[in-house]
Formats: structure tokens, C-alpha cells, sequence
């Protein structure tokens, strides 16, 4: 995970979704890959002068092929499964955002994953990407 944002009532659109590449900690330019489903919140003109902005590639998942997003489907479903099921947040916007970025760190950084080789994110790329 490498952006976030946060909101309550708030319907899923394109400044939710830059506000997302926003929060991201690291340089955007390194972004290489934009892959995100069909929704009407990635296809818009903001998000377009982003990746044109930082010359990020955009894919999309293919039509009619829910397999196509799979990895980001299981990352969301154990997001869901650890984080969300779990808190109650008295201030829901300040809390929430505390504890978001903690539970982020955490996932990045010590949370190991089957697929990776019983692995973090953060400890696989640094093995396989350098």
C-alpha cells in the first residue's frame, strides 16, 4: 500500500483518488504502473494529468474479467478482514487516520505474505528490486 485518504459520506470520485496520490510518502516519478479497475473515479481528466504529470503508465483491469484485478481484490478483502472489522473510532476522521497509517506501516513492514514468499512488501523489494 502507498497512498491513503480518508473519508466518511463521501462518494468514491477522482478527488478522492488524488488525494490518495497525494499522501504518497515516496516520489510519484517512480511510479512505473497505474493499475486500477473500471470505476468512473479512475477514468477522469484529473487522474489523467496526474499520470501524465509523473508519466505513470495507466492499465486497467480487462472488461467483464474479474480476475484481471485479483491481487488488489485479496489486498482489499484482508484490509477489510484486519482493519476494518476491527476499530471503532470515537473522533472517526482523526482516529481513523492515525490508525490507518499505522495498520500501513504495519502491512508494509511486518505483515508477511504467502505469495511473497513469506515475506513483507518492504522485505521483498528490497530483495528482488535491487
Amino acid at each position: 500500500m502507498t497512498g491513503t485518504t480518508v473519508c466518511t459520506g463521501e462518494k468514491k470520485d477522482a478527488h478522492l483518488v488524488s488525494r490518495a496520490f497525494a499522501s504518497f510518502k515516496g516520489n510519484l516519478s517512480h511510479i512505473e504502473l497505474f493499475h486500477t479497475d473500471r470505476g468512473n473515479e479512475f477514468k477522469n481528466q484529473l487522474i489523467d494529468d496526474v499520470l501524465k504529470t509523473f508519466k505513470i503508465k495507466r492499465s486497467l483491469s480487462m472488461k467483464g474479467c474479474p480476475y484481471d484485478n485479483a491481487v488488489a481484490e485479496a489486498t482489499f478483502k484482508i484490509f477489510k478482514t484486519e482493519f476494518v472489522r476491527k476499530k471503532r473510532f470515537r473522533n472517526l476522521l482523526e482516529d481513523l487516520n492515525i490508525e490507518l497509517s499505522k495498520y500501513v506501516n504495519w502491512f508494509n513492514n511486518k505483515r508477511i505474505h504467502g505469495t511473497l514468499g513469506y515475506l513483507s512488501p518492504i522485505e521483498y523489494k528490497l530483495q528482488h528490486l535491487n
